[in-house]
């Protein structure tokens, strides 16, 4: 929201609430129960990326290729390697 707002011209409105969004991202972390801050970071990073896809597709316009969908499944696969993997 705040691309849009500073790169294409939107209300500043737009920058505010993706400012809020942004904010509320970075809160919502602290909040899990996995003993590990990392693992937590990366499962959101995994999901940053699939849904920043799926804006792009459904807000922007912009159809994401094969190579975009595949790239948005393997981080989704890491992740779940990362959050699930066995440990000791």
């Amino acid at each position: 929201m705040i691309w849009l707002w500073l790169r294409e011209g939107q209300p500043f409105y737009w920058g505010i609430a993706g400012g809020v969004a942004l904010a509320l991202y970075g809160v919502i972390a602290t909040f899990q129960a996995f003993p590990s801050f990392g693992r937590v970071y990366a499962a959101y990073g995994g999901v940053f990326i699939v849904l920043s896809v799926l804006w792009g597709w459904g807000i922007d316009k912009k159809t994401p290729d094969l190579y975009e969908w595949i790239g948005a499944g393997i981080c989704l696969i890491g992740v779940s390697v990362m959050l699930f993997a066995p440990r000791h």
